[in-house]
């Protein structure tokens, strides 16, 4: 009996998809990689200041000086919560305790939730986190663009205003017709 080469196969094939981590910002459980846990939070600050900027406008309007205070408290209240849960996730990722997300108390180390990398593959704490949105990108790269910005702004602007005050003097200084 002759085997017909056309036939379909026979053998089972083993789902080889990877499984992912879900995407959660208002959990402490799962996994964050560093370009959505940057991303989310430059979102979460600007999303702050756009909550402070609306009670600002708010106790402007009414001569209510206490909803500021009260957006500012709300607002900063919020962001904390939210960084600690992201900073959580982002221990997570490398397979560390979400209890060391307390060193965010600690000056510059925090950064280093942005250096250190991720486990390859799944960890005790989950499935690895899915790849990058656009959005995430976008939002993690605004930060590096706002540092460069504010580089040049803080060259640019007095190297303007000392031209414009040496242009005042040589202008007085000329001889009027």
């Amino acid at each position: 009996m002759q085997s017909n080469p056309y036939k379909t196969p026979a053998a089972k094939v083993a789902d080889r998809a990877e499984h992912y981590g879900e995407v959660k910002i208002l959990s402490a459980a799962g996994r964050m990689g560093r370009v959505r846990y940057i991303g989310y939070g430059v979102g979460m600050t600007l999303v702050m200041y756009l909550v402070i900027g609306l009670f600002a406008l708010l106790a402007g309007a009414t001569d209510l000086q206490f909803l500021l205070a009260v957006g500012m408290i709300v607002g900063g209240v919020g962001m904390l919560v939210v960084m600690i849960m992201l900073t959580i996730q982002r221990c997570h990722d490398f397979n560390m305790s979400g209890w060391m997300s307390l060193l965010l108390i600690v000056p510059v180390v925090p950064l280093l939730f942005w250096i250190i990398p991720g486990t390859q593959g799944t960890n005790r704490f989950g499935n690895p986190p899915p790849p990058n949105s656009t959005g995430a990108v976008v939002l993690a790269l605004i930060l590096p663009l706002l540092f460069v910005v504010g580089i040049v702004a803080a060259v640019a602007i007095p190297a303007y205003v000392d031209y414009q005050q040496r242009a005042a003097q040589s202008m007085e200084s000329q001889p009027t017709q």
